[in-house]
Order: structure tokens, then C-alpha cells, then sequence
């Protein structure tokens, strides 16, 4: 790329910070800036070198943005898009990183009145369990997998942009349907999370519970570090993507019934075949967990 694009993060997190830190290191065609409400934590992203410079105000740091991208919780597109809607650009491509699709076009929709040409839904499958610019790091996305949804109405030019974004923080840029996506990381991403905080609630209100815990090892840690993740952005998560999840969970539900009646009825042979099928399916599959 010749000419030297700028991107606006609104909002500079872990997810964006990283994004920021790739542009910057990638070459110098990228201009990083970033706008929020928070000035000392937008100062904190210049100095990490997430981003060179930031305004609290929308109409300066969008300013003759080429890519504005969302990188707000999903409890909070709407509101946001609703405060930067005046200010963007005529020409700027939006995109977003959230984790669910189907609800963020529904508040790009209610902002813009349809689903505007220059919106590109993405979601980068690349986190950790800490949050904030402070976890942000450069190579978060190397060779980490990035969704972009887009759809008939999209412009092919945006979804280029969109596309070359990600590609030169060194990410693969892969492309599916919002329903295709919003189903897949239910299943891969936002069932394990309820379920880690859903363990880790279960024992904490346990009688003696700091016993059970003082025990808990390996095993236990694996299973809910994820748990450990930002409490307010899985709640938004969870509700964004409520249709989705609630499938899911009813699937898990079914053959966590199964599983109670296999241990009920000390089925071990049927018991080590679940097992023994679940192991064949994650060690060959293993490279694609580790990213």
C-alpha cells in the first residue's frame, strides 16, 4: 500500500491496542489515532505506542479518518455510533471487532437508519484474559484468524480496506455470514466462557468453599482461566449473541443429561468412548487451539 492510510480507534483496549501496535510496527502506512472519553487512559496508549496521538473530542480525532474502527464493548455500539455519527467522515470505512455480529449490524442499522456500504462487521479470534491498553501487545495477531461478515450490500472497496488492515497486522483474514459466525463462536467461544464462570460461581458459593479451592490444581486452572476475563464484555457478549447461546447451551444441556445418565448407570465403556472420541477430536485439531 503506497498511500498512507488513517485509522481512529475508537476506544483503545487490549483488542485495539494490539491492532495499533501491529499498524505502527508494520510499516508506515498507517496513521494510528485514538478517541475516548478517558484522556489518561488514551495518553497511556501513546505512551505503550499503541496509537501517536488521541482527542476526547469525535470531530478532531476522526478527522479525514480513512477506517474508523469500534473497538468498544457490544453493550455500547449504539450508544457510541450514536455520539461519532455527525462527525465521520463521508468516506470512512467503520468496522468493529465484536464478538457477536447479528446484534452490532442491528445498532448500526437503528444509528444509520440502514445498513450502510462503508460498514465492514469483523472480529478478530485473538484475546487473552486480561483487558485494558495496559495487556495490549504487538504480534497479538500474528497468524491468528480474523472474520469479516460482510454481506451483498457492502462495498468492495471497504471490505478491501478492512481486509488489507488486518492482513498487515499479520492476521488471516477469513469470511463467513453474521449467522454462520455468531453460531460458530457460540459454540467455541461463548459456551466455554459461560461455563468457566459458571464453575468457578458454583464452588464460590460452595460451604467451604476456600478449602475446595486450596485444592483445585491443574486441571481446574486450565478450565477456567478464561473466567479470569472482563465480567462487564462476556455479559454484553452472552446478551448480543442470547439466541445463538441459547442453542447451544440446550445442545449441552442434552448431552450433559446423557453423560448424568452414562454415570448413573456406571457405564464405563460408553463413559471412556465419549472420552476417547472427545481426545481423538482435540489432538487432532490441537495446532488450531494453539493458534
Amino acid at each position: 500500500m503506497s498511500e498512507r492510510r488513517r485509522i481512529c480507534l475508537v476506544g483503545v483496549g487490549l483488542i485495539t491496542g494490539s491492532l495499533g501496535l501491529d499498524l505502527r510496527a508494520a510499516d508506515d502506512n498507517w496513521q494510528v489515532v485514538g478517541l475516548g472519553r478517558d484522556a489518561a487512559r488514551l495518553q497511556k496508549a501513546v505512551e505503550k505506542g499503541a496509537i501517536e496521538r488521541y482527542s476526547t473530542d469525535p470531530a478532531e480525532a476522526l478527522r479525514e479518518a480513512d477506517v474508523v474502527v469500534l473497538g468498544v464493548p457490544l453493550g455500547a455500539v449504539r450508544s457510541v455510533l450514536a455520539e461519532i455519527h455527525s462527525a465521520l467522515p463521508e468516506a470512512a470505512v467503520i468496522t468493529d471487532v465484536g464478538s457477536a455480529k447479528g446484534c452490532v449490524l442491528e445498532d448500526v442499522e437503528a444509528v444509520f437508519g440502514h445498513r450502510p456500504a462503508c460498514f465492514v462487521p469483523g472480529h478478530p479470534i485473538a484475546g487473552i484474559e486480561h483487558s485494558g491498553v495496559e495487556a495490549a501487545f504487538a504480534g497479538l495477531y500474528a497468524g491468528r484468524r480474523v472474520i469479516l461478515t460482510p454481506d451483498a450490500q457492502t462495498s468492495p472497496q471497504a471490505l478491501a480496506l478492512v481486509r488489507a488492515m488486518w492482513e498487515a497486522a499479520g492476521a488471516e483474514v477469513v469470511e463467513m455470514s453474521v449467522a454462520h459466525h455468531d453460531h460458530m463462536l457460540a459454540l467455541t467461544s461463548h459456551l466455554p466462557h459461560l461455563l468457566a464462570y459458571g464453575l468457578v460461581d458454583m464452588l464460590a458459593r460452595a460451604p467451604g468453599h476456600e478449602e475446595i479451592l486450596r485444592y483445585a490444581a491443574g486441571g481446574f486452572r486450565d478450565f477456567t482461566r478464561i473466567a479470569s476475563s472482563d465480567p462487564v464484555m462476556w455479559r454484553d457478549i452472552c446478551l448480543g449473541n442470547r439466541s445463538a447461546l441459547l442453542d447451544c447451551l440446550a445442545d449441552y444441556r442434552r448431552d450433559l443429561e446423557q453423560l448424568t445418565a452414562l454415570i448413573e448407570a456406571a457405564d464405563g465403556e460408553a463413559l471412556e468412548q465419549v472420552f476417547a472420541s472427545a481426545k481423538r477430536t482435540r489432538d487432532a485439531h490441537l495446532q488450531w487451539f494453539e493458534g
